[in-house]
């Protein structure tokens, strides 16, 4: 498998900077930059290898930190300026030229990398997600590395997710139209900046898992789009080429030079800034050639079918080259579709990711605790439906940044009540998620109970965190990686158990979770707003249970019922409910 970043881009060499471009369609191709003073006619003419398509050249009088571009007479007679689809570093947006840069960084977390998890399925993983530029507004890459590190880890998650960090010209995208694929954000700092960020977080014992985004990029036209004045990285038939809804481009995934583009920019970002995973976005839109399409607005593939072929090859050998070349990397699936597999081998005949999103538990669950507490009796299968396909795939439970904004509301604001309800819910449905199989992911200002949406331009509203979430949430980080049943079955049907499944009535629920190393955990959730006192269940165990979590407890701002510490089974067992709580029962 190919170094791309190696061989591609703008590297140092001897008294000067060696410049190579992908452009086989050009006429012409020069560089320019503050070497040359910007002016056309000076630019550095490049020399193409007619073989591979790739121009070069050597500029003795280039320097680390000068700003650069391609100028390119294109196949169709127009002159273009192009950033470099390479770039380690870029312009601070609105500005786009690209940077040149060397790594100069000395890595501290060595042990980490020796020893990091290799079999995400059973290891417990809890992800805050987190948008960097949002977090607290004005923090840089360096800043972000003692107070967002330390946040994380006082909370006790085992892992952060952030929003895509590559270069992007909207800060409005989020990051989800990438232009510069090699280069982290020029916001927040520099390439090494960054890296301090991420060994920072492993040297706190966190690991780092980044948004990656290879199903689209943006029109703008001094980046990959008609790079050589033909669709060179973008597919050439709109039906395969143009996103209707985010109004993008689409990688052409059947030319062996774009999958290389992209298959060695998901290795640059595992070996150059030693990220321990990437969660890749929109993967249906990849699968699937009538993604947000009508009939006849999609092209069948040669059997007639609606899968994207082509896609589907370069998932698999995206795959296969991340796990084959990383290992203790992660690769996780943001799919919203039932395609079977996606979390199976790819020797057993699966797409090849660790982990899924399970978007079915996210949509029932939400839409469950959004129903007022005397209505939910008629929803109850959206509780308890997401069990019976709950081991299809290695889930990730997520309640992430697309569920709090374009008015779907805060977490805290989806649910129902006066404000005391409203955190008393909040904590009962992260004891609810925390117990349920599947890896955990939340977006960052859940912690907080935050009554706004998230918006990247305000930021996290830290004025009135509240510390019964805070503290129930970080008992829960604490009990998953103490507790074997959390999560050493998360993915296989023999660690989960129904207690109490058909009580709509009374809006309650019980399930019992098992560890391989022979811990068992009862999990009964009330999300009723009256307390449930005497609740009858068989305990899969005789003796004593220890309460180990309550999410109304006064040490959380509830109201206190419990049930002093322990129930004794017969295994029969009574077991008190607080208002909207979740009781966690180990033995």
């Amino acid at each position: 498998m190919t170094r791309l970043w190696e061989r591609l881009g703008a590297h140092p060499e001897g008294d000067g900077w060696r410049f190579a471009v992908w452009a086989p369609n050009a006429r012409a191709v020069t560089v320019v930059g503050d070497f040359t003073g910007w002016w056309p006619d000076d630019g550095v003419p490049m020399d193409q290898d007619w073989s591979d398509g790739v121009w070069r050249a050597w500029v003795p009088s280039a320097a680390s930190g000068q700003r650069y571009r391609f100028r390119v007479l294109g196949a169709d007679g127009e002159w273009r300026h192009k950033s470099d689809p390479l770039a380690f570093a870029t312009e601070c947006p609105p500005a786009n030229a690209s940077v040149l840069h060397a790594p100069d960084y000395a890595w501290g977390d060595g042990e980490w990398m020796r020893t990091r998890r290799g079999d995400h399925h059973a290891l417990p993983m809890s992800v805050y997600e987190v948008h960097l530029a949002s977090w607290r507004p004005g923090l840089s890459y360096r800043d972000l590395a003692t107070q967002l590190v330390d946040y994380v880890g006082g909370l006790g998650f085992t892992h952060v997710e952030f929003m895509p960090v590559m270069e992007h010209p909207f800060g409005g995208s989020w990051g989800y139209q990438v232009t510069g694929f090699y280069a982290p954000t020029a916001r927040l700092g520099s390439p090494d900046d960054f890296r301090h960020l991420v060994d920072a977080f492993h040297r706190a014992g966190i690991g780092v898992i980044l948004d990656w985004v290879p199903a689209h990029f943006p029109k703008d036209e001094w980046a990959l789009a008609t790079f050589d004045g033909t669709h060179l990285y973008e597919h050439p038939d709109p039906r395969r080429g143009e996103h209707p809804d985010w109004g993008s481009l689409i990688f052409n995934y059947g030319r062996d030079e774009v999958r290389d583009f992209l298959v060695s920019n998901a290795r640059f970002w595992c070996e150059e800034f030693h990220v321990d995973g990437l969660r890749v976005d929109a993967v249906a839109s990849l699968l699937y050639l009538d993604y947000s399409r009508q009939a006849g607005e999609w092209e069948p593939n040669v059997f007639g079918g609606n899968t994207n072929l082509e896609a589907l090859a370069f998932i698999k050998e995206l795959n296969g080259a991340v796990y084959a070349e990383h290992p203790g990397v992660v690769m996780i699936a943001e799919e919203s579709t039932a395609w079977p597999g996606v979390s199976r081998p790819l020797d057993w005949g699966g797409l090849g990711f660790g982990l899924k999103w399970n978007m079915g538990w996210m949509h029932d669950t939400l839409g469950y605790i959004e129903h007022e507490p005397i209505h939910r009796r008629y929803h109850h299968d959206e509780l308890t439906l997401p069990s019976l396909y709950a081991f299809d795939e290695q889930f990730v439970l997520p309640i992430s940044h697309d569920e709090v904004v374009h008015g779907k509301k805060s977490l805290l604001g989806k649910l129902p009540g006066d404000h005391w309800q409203q955190l008393a819910g909040l904590r009962g449905l992260l004891g609810y998620m925390w117990a349920f199989p599947g890896k955990k992911l939340i977006f960052m200002g859940a912690e907080l109970a935050a009554t706004e949406e998230w918006s990247e331009q305000r930021g996290l509203d830290w004025s009135h965190p509240d510390q019964g979430v805070i503290d129930t949430l970080r008992d829960a980080n604490r009990l998953l990686t103490r507790i074997g049943a959390l999560s050493q079955r998360d993915g296989t049907a023999d660690g989960f158990a129904w207690l109490s499944v058909h009580d709509a009535d009374r809006n309650v629920i019980a399930f019992t979770r098992f560890g391989d190393d022979g811990s068992m955990l009862a999990c009964v959730v009330n999300f009723s707003g009256i307390p449930v006192t005497d609740y009858e269940l068989t305990l899969p165990a005789a003796g004593t249970w220890t309460e180990v979590l309550n999410t109304d407890a006064a040490v959380y701002c509830g109201s206190n019922v419990g049930n002093y510490g322990e129930v004794v089974a017969r295994p029969e067992a009574k077991v008190h409910l607080g208002p909207f709580a979740a009781v966690w029962l180990t033995r």
